[in-house]
């Protein structure tokens, strides 16, 4: 049920995009999701869910109005529009054009001085050559109206509350939509609040426990980080006001820049992209400006390591560039050797290297410096994946190891929450040589060396920037240096923890590790026993399955960040060796290959409680494994499903894929 409640989010964004939707991005959506399963150097769809918080609220915005409130709102914003329009037509100033729904457009004689009798009422409007256009809300009424038409027309203007309400019968929508029962439930403020409190519910959060994602760093949120964000003064700003209404704002940003350019070592910050993933593509496209710039028009090939994070390759491609792999060693290093050869065999041609540092096996490469040598010898340039910067803040940095361009997840190293999907922010630092190639303002002309804008805001979704701003604000200098060799030190003694249980794939030459871990289960694999078994088995007892089968398939990536305490990651590794010696039970034949604790996790409420109970493991074992859960017990809302059968068929909840032909033939 739980399924099905939160599937209705999403199919409130398919109906309500359904009749836009052609069959064509039909199948480019497709595409997106088949392309997980296909060569990373073929990918091209670097897709970031660093936006689904945000489409998590709009589709909660629209259960609680429903499709009658949204039908009100709309109706009301287009009447308010009317009668905008109606007063400009009746002052004698042209509309310059006849359909609308919430923005008019009109001719402006002098746009400098409507501009300034505006500003001084308060009032923002977009201007153009010769016009300016205002647009309308839920959030305005008739006297704001009134009070734009009087400064427009120099003139008292009062507009009837009887708002005129208008849609030409060619624009008029007759066919249903939000059709679903949950659009139509919980239109009360206390049943809205009960239903997302039962949605709530059903997430395992940082909450209950720790969650140790490897590459996510789902660190702490402070309360005291995340307050400025429900602030009006960050919340309710445009992203287009006039800059002297936003002095605060570009003083917070500005030194955030500059802290962060102090962190990576870099001459210049760009806060457009919106996500990791946008950050990848962004910077790329830097470095593709800087040859460009130079005439380097054939530096079209991207080296990437076959350890690197999935979204890499795609970027490159997205990016113009020729994808060519690097081998790792044994150890899960860069193949110095093979990436000599293949900067050699690019030559001329070689535009890129993506590499993470500390890599994605959890590992401080000693030949970073090198590896970077090579490929500036080669008249490459080195994008630094941001991912693992919470093992670098204070001790090293991007600039120092020798890269040109980095990007930087402030959803994961500072502290915007990442759960979820986001909201993400991922701006890039780069070299000085880069600095004049970053993207331009999408309001202002290029000088002729920026590359084009890649968010249509300067400073993409600037109103979380104060989270970050607060956390190193708060930290200092020598919080922030505690905090990533806390988080190494974290990451180490869970592997001496599980030492002798769970093998650690990969460490350096001292033994260590960086500030995750790879544990590998594929032995387990002998007697049944699959690496999904044990990430189904945390779920009862509380816990959030580590990263599980990336980088390397059969394992986990364990991340356990600064913020758990000892006594929290003790916890932790007690249940990993709690699930060890369940594992050995299977080992050792003392109980049943398919049906045991493992095979059959994780154990719902309705499955213990049920009257009926046919395992050859008693209720307690297979819910309280532990002592502690009779008092602090997370119950997961589904039994294990396929997810392999999942993973590659396609199963939408929307309208079927022949609906959208059908309508699609029919325009």
């Amino acid at each position: 049920n739980g399924t099905l409640e939160i599937a209705g989010g999403a199919y409130a964004v398919a109906e309500l995009t359904r009749r836009v939707n052609s069959a064509a991005n039909i199948e480019y959506h497709a595409r997106i999701i088949t392309e997980q399963h296909i060569k990373r150097e073929r990918a091209t769809s670097n897709i970031c869910t660093a936006q689904v918080l945000l489409a998590v609220m709009s589709s909660m915005y629209a259960v609680y109005h429903g499709p009658a409130g949204l039908r009100r709102i709309a109706l009301r914003t287009k009447g308010l529009a009317n009668s905008f329009a109606k007063g400009l037509r009746s002052a004698g100033i042209k509309v310059l054009h006849d359909e609308f729904f919430d923005t008019v457009k009109f001719e402006v004689a002098d746009t400098t001085q409507l501009r300034k009798s505006a500003e001084a009422k308060g009032l923002n409007l977009r201007y153009f050559e010769g016009a300016a256009s205002a647009s309308f809300d839920e959030t305005h009424s008739p006297e704001d109206v009134s009070s734009l038409l009087t400064v427009i027309t120099g003139t008292d203007v009062v507009i009837d509350h009887e708002i005129e309400i208008t849609i030409g019968d060619e624009l008029a929508r007759t066919s249903e939509y939000l059709s679903h029962p949950v659009f139509h439930a919980y239109h009360a403020e206390h049943e809205m609040l009960r239903y997302m409190k039962r949605l709530e519910n059903k997430d395992l959060s940082l909450t209950h426990s720790m969650i140790s994602l490897g590459s996510c760093t789902m660190k702490l949120n402070a309360t005291t980080e995340m307050i400025p964000v429900t602030w009006p003064e960050f919340g309710n700003i445009h992203p287009f006001a006039p800059l002297d209404q936003t002095k605060g704002y570009q003083e917070m940003i500005d030194e955030l820049g500059v802290w962060l350019q102090e962190i990576t070592g870099f001459a210049g910050i760009s806060f457009q992209p919106n996500s990791g993933a946008q950050g990848e593509y962004t910077g790329l496209m830097v470095i593709r400006q800087y040859h460009l710039h130079n005439g380097d028009t054939e530096r079209n090939i991207c080296l990437i390591p076959s350890s690197a994070h999935g979204t890499n390759p795609a970027s490159a491609v997205m990016a113009g560039m020729k994808v060519v792999i690097v081998k790792c060693d044994e150890l899960g290093n860069i193949d110095l050797e093979d990436l000599k050869t293949r900067a050699e065999e690019a030559g001329s041609n070689l535009a890129a290297l993506m590499v993470t540092y500390p890599s994605t096996h959890g590992v401080f490469e000693k030949s970073i410096i090198d590896i970077c040598d090579v490929i500036h010898q080669h008249g490459g340039q080195v994008y630094m994946d941001g991912a693992n910067m919470n093992a670098q803040v204070g001790l090293t940095s991007p600039a120092a190891i020798g890269a040109d361009v980095c990007h930087l997840n402030l959803h994961k190293t500072f502290c915007i929450p990442h759960g979820g999907g986001g909201p993400g922010m991922g701006p890039i630092g780069v070299v000085s040589h880069l600095v004049p190639f970053l993207p331009k303002d999408p309001n202002l002309p290029s000088d002729g060396k920026q590359m084009s804008a890649v968010s249509a805001a300067n400073y993409g979704s600037a109103s979380i920037l104060p989270i970050s701003h607060a956390y190193i604000a708060m930290m200092g200098g020598e919080g922030l240096t505690r905090a990533t060799e806390l988080a190494i030190l974290n990451a180490n003694y869970i592997k001496e923890r599980l030492k002798g249980a769970f093998p650690v794939l990969f460490t350096g030459e001292n033994g260590t590790n960086a500030h995750e871990l790879i544990i590998d289960c594929r032995a387990f694999k002998e007697f049944g026993v699959e690496v999904e078994d044990i990430a189904k088995r945390l779920m009862d007892y509380g816990y959030h399955a580590p990263t599980v089968s990336f980088p390397v398939p059969g394992t986990m990536m364990i991340e356990p960040t600064e913020s758990e305490t000892k006594a929290e990651i003790d916890r932790f590794c007690h249940v990993m060796l709690s699930i060890r010696e369940e594992v050995a039970e299977i080992e050792k034949g003392a109980v049943d290959k398919e049906q045991n604790v493992l095979k059959n996790a994780p154990h719902t409420q309705r499955t213990v409680v049920a009257s009926e109970w046919n395992r050859p493991y008693s209720r307690e074992k297979a819910a309280f494994p532990m002592e502690s859960l009779r008092t602090q017990k997370f119950w997961p809302s589904v039994s294990r499903i396929d997810s392999a059968y999942g993973d590659r068929n396609l199963i939408c909840s929307c309208v079927p894929i022949e609906a959208y032909q059908e309508e699609t033939e029919t325009v």
